[in-house]
């Protein structure tokens, strides 16, 4: 079973700030996918199991953003 969920980051300028965000995300136990849209701040993770939105903001902040 797969479930995704989307979110708004903030803070999100450049290629590099997607990179950031994508590797920090990757890293959370059971995610398979995370597909950013930087014009929108559009983020969205797919994971083999229904995330803590506080596992997604913490890895966010790792990456130096927020999620709105």
């Amino acid at each position: 079973m797969s479930v995704s969920a989307t979110y708004t980051v903030t803070g999100m300028t450049c290629g590099h700030c997607v990179s950031s965000v994508k590797e920090e995300l990757g890293e959370v136990a059971g995610v398979t996918g995370v597909d950013v849209v930087l014009e929108t701040g559009s983020v969205t993770v797919t994971s083999e199991r229904e995330l803590d939105r506080a596992e997604v903001v913490a890895a966010v902040s790792e990456a130096g953003y927020q999620v709105a």
